[in-house]
């Protein structure tokens, strides 16, 4: 029986969301709402936010007035994001290795580093072409992720986090290709331990990446959209147009 992909596991535990709750709404508002402002896309598009987690940007998406799909491997993090759901807002499981069936957008977004979890370059050409595939022509693909140079270079190799009664026992490494989080803790007399995964994919990675299906029109370096510098970014935004 083949072992579960890290982020399967990792994910879809009580746990994950309780390290990371201090994601908060109001940040995800600030972000969509600078994207949207200068997408200037028509309402009512039909918008994917692939692999949504909670559903928090989705829901953000949904309330600036667009319909909104959210999907996400977790059934965890689906179970909890469906509980947003209306006419105009849905979520359902999905691995965004794959297409959605019967479903095609003006716009996927791809947020928060949702990218570059998978073993090989391949799988990362295969959720490239599922996102080329579910935009209509001339579609636009956002791509949110870390400045893979910028964690790098200031790597914190161990800290320790009280949450909840929880204190959660952090390493970090990088081995030339990924970035790993090691992560340890007890519960209820049970110890458990996770490692995070995530390609240090930099831009010149998602040019090649990018360059057969999609246009970059723009990159960004924070979420308020100012001009990506390597050096100094937090983030890594890219805008693509399908071609």
């Amino acid at each position: 029986m083949k072992e579960k992909e890290w982020f399967a596991s990792w994910f879809d535990t009580s746990y994950y969301h309780q390290l990371y709750n201090h994601r908060n709404e109001e940040e995800a508002k600030l972000f969509i709402s600078n994207l949207l402002q200068f997408l200037d896309l028509e309402k009512p598009s039909n918008l994917l936010d692939l692999a949504c987690g909670k559903g928090r940007h989705a829901k953000t998406l949904n309330e600036f007035g667009y319909n909104v799909l959210g999907v996400d491997l977790s059934a965890n993090s689906i179970s909890i994001a469906s509980e947003m759901t209306n006419d105009s807002l849905h979520f359902q499981v999905h691995d965004m290795r794959k297409v959605i069936p019967n479903h095609t957008f003006e716009a996927i977004f791809n947020l928060f580093t949702s990218f570059g979890y998978f073993d090989s370059s391949l799988e990362n050409e295969q959720v490239c072409s599922s996102i080329y595939q579910m935009l209509k022509p001339n579609g636009l693909l956002v791509i949110d992720f870390m400045n893979a140079a910028k964690v790098i270079s200031n790597l914190v190799p161990k800290e320790s986090k009280k949450v909840n009664e929880i204190t959660f026992h952090i390493q970090r490494n990088f081995d030339g290709n990924h970035i790993f989080k090691n992560i340890q803790f007890e519960d209820q007399g049970k110890h458990f331990e996770f490692t995070e995964r995530v390609q240090a994919i930099k831009l010149d990675y998602f040019v090649r990446l990018l360059s057969k299906e999609f246009t970059i029109l723009h990159t960004f370096g924070s979420f308020d959209l100012k001009p990506f510098e390597e050096s100094s970014s937090d983030r890594l935004i890219i805008i693509a147009q399908r071609k």
